[in-house]
């Protein structure tokens, strides 16, 4: 990266920070920031276990991605917050603010008692840190995009601020990485009861390096120049969300960009592991390694993408990633499957399963708080379902009467668990949950995926291709951001769509499509999350995002 980054001018008045140095230290921080935030969210499954233990599997799992979702639902926060710094008083103040915060939340989660241990308090403690963990990174990303755009000679912005977009493949691997080798190392059993751990520890040595290397920088140029001429703002919420100019071109990045990047590339990145290793009963080192070939070969397509838009335009690139990835999701997830577990897909068709209940006892399974408790005889039957990665029909029940599963011709009749105490709601769905998994599996269906029956090939090429949009799509995102904010206000303008699209949109994809999923039965239907998101973008872009390559960023 070194040599290729060296090769760029400076931008005019660039200062004394070299261009290597620039980018070096942004990919850096921000790579560390998404390590911290992608270490969560690849440990979800344990981190419900260690956490949310008395929710139940199901229940506990929703939680635990509802829990994903709170950090980024405090995105927009730390956006305005750290905009309004970034415009105030500078780039790298901000900076090193929200590394430094990152970086010690990160560590705590590490030190947390489990639910085993202090009860409640355990789950309460990881919100909080979760809390810090997302405020944080709202006021990381828009600054580095910035800071470098800023930097950056016009005819390659696309193509220098493409590598800020690789921080987020080079940290995502540093995740799965640190996280393969220790689940390698200790073994499943041990790394579920304290393995888990070390992937947070290793953080410490992280945050040294990326604080080092930003205590190394100088302010931005264009920051720098209208600060000197006393024009920086004064107001930066009045001055970007209360004229309408610049409320427009928010509301623009919003619907027509991060829309579709919040939705899309959180079902590609994150929500794909889950499918295949709770849905496709895939193990998970191996989910591991699928989505880390996946990120390691999306690190180079940013670079391109990039590239290309300072060619051809940003606009019909990102156009073309979040269009490819709109038409090709439920294909492509089917295509996973058979991939995956041909045995799993062959049960379905064989032996269809129906759940037999009164509309009026079922729930739609979504809890962004992790607190509601879905125990009638029709959540439970669903939610165990869903548990063991089964679509399943259904068919309205006699009114009052208890919800049964029907699996061929085979009938399961659920417990309900209202009225139980936890002790006894636990071990009653548990009874429930091991009938259920006996009966299906004397019907055909696999406990797991058969590694031999796996095409491993296909299942490569299905992610390459979601690979392709997603980058495609991100790549020249931060120059067509930088570019479509005047400097006055473009630290606070294009934080905040910017994490409200991955913040709340991207960030809740994983709990809303999981949920969707208990709700209708089908495995698939969450995929109409993403879908419904990134075909908004597709039209607002088509018609309303303007094209910004080689805007000038001082003006």
């Amino acid at each position: 990266m070194a040599e290729a980054v060296a090769g760029g001018a400076q931008g005019a008045g660039a200062g004394t920070t070299s261009m290597r140095t620039v980018v070096a230290a942004s990919c850096s921080g921000t790579a560390f920031e998404w390590y911290d935030f992608f270490i969560f969210g690849n440990l979800i499954q344990i981190i419900s276990k260690n956490f949310f233990a008395e929710l139940g599997v199901a229940a506990g799992l929703i939680a635990a991605l509802a829990l994903f979702g709170v950090g980024f639902a405090f995105r927009p926060l730390g956006a305005l917050i750290f905009g309004g710094l970034g415009d105030r008083i500078g780039r790298k103040a901000a900076f090193l603010i929200t590394v430094t915060m990152m970086g010690g939340s990160t560590f705590a989660i590490g030190l947390l008692p489990t639910f085993a241990q202090v009860g409640r308090l355990a789950p309460l403690l990881l919100i909080l840190l979760r809390i810090i963990q997302g405020t944080a990174l709202g006021g990381q990303y828009g600054g580095a995009a910035i800071y470098v755009a800023e930097h950056a000679p016009r005819d390659r912005r696309g193509y220098m601020t493409a590598w800020v977009q690789t921080s987020a493949a080079f940290g995502l691997v540093g995740a799965l990485s640190v996280i393969f080798l220790v689940r390698k190392a200790t073994g499943e059993a041990a790394f579920a009861a304290w393995g888990w751990r070390v992937p947070f520890f290793v953080s410490v040595g992280l945050v040294a390096i990326s604080v080092w290397m930003r205590m190394k920088l100088s302010e931005s140029p264009a920051f720098q120049k209208m600060k000197d001429a006393g024009e920086h703002s004064q107001a930066p919420y009045a001055d970007a969300f209360g004229r309408w100019p610049n409320l427009k071109l928010v509301l623009i990045a919003f619907f027509g960009l991060m829309s579709a990047q919040g939705a899309y590339w959180y079902t590609v990145f994150f929500y794909a592991e889950v499918f295949l290793e709770k849905f496709l009963k895939v193990e998970g080192p191996f989910a591991n390694l699928m989505i880390m070939i996946a990120a390691i070969a999306s690190a180079p397509l940013y670079i391109f993408f990039g590239w290309l838009s300072d060619r051809i335009g940003r606009k019909w690139v990102m156009w073309f990633g979040m269009t490819l990835g709109a038409v090709t999701l439920f294909p492509g997830f089917h295509l996973l499957s058979q991939a995956a577990n041909p045995a799993l897909v062959a049960a379905s068709a064989r032996t269809p399963i129906v759940v037999v209940a009164d509309p009026a006892a079922c729930s739609v399974q979504f809890d962004p708080t992790g607190k509601a408790k879905f125990v009638s005889s029709c959540d439970i039957a669903r939610s165990a379902l869903a548990n063991d990665g089964v679509s399943y029909s259904s068919r309205a029940g006699a009114p009052g009467q208890p919800a049964a599963i029907m699996i061929g011709q085979t009938r399961l009749a659920a417990p309900d668990g209202r009225g139980l105490s936890a002790p006894a709601l636990k071990s009653t769905t548990a009874a429930f949950n091991a009938r259920l998994g006996a009966a299906l599996v004397q019907a055909g269906y696999p406990t797991k995926a058969d590694a031999g029956q796996r095409n491993t090939p296909l299942l490569l090429a299905v992610l390459l291709v979601f690979t392709i949009a997603a980058t495609a799509l991100y790549g020249p995102m931060a120059a067509a951001l930088a570019e479509l904010f005047p400097t006055k206000v473009r630290y606070t303008a294009l934080s905040l769509p910017y994490h409200l699209g991955a913040g709340w949109i991207g960030g809740f994809q994983p709990v809303a499509s999981f949920a969707i999923v208990v709700a209708t039965g089908n495995i698939y239907a969450g995929l109409w999350y993403p879908v419904i998101f990134t075909t908004i973008s597709v039209v607002a872009a088509a018609f309303f995002l303007p094209e910004t390559r080689g805007r000038p960023l001082d003006a």
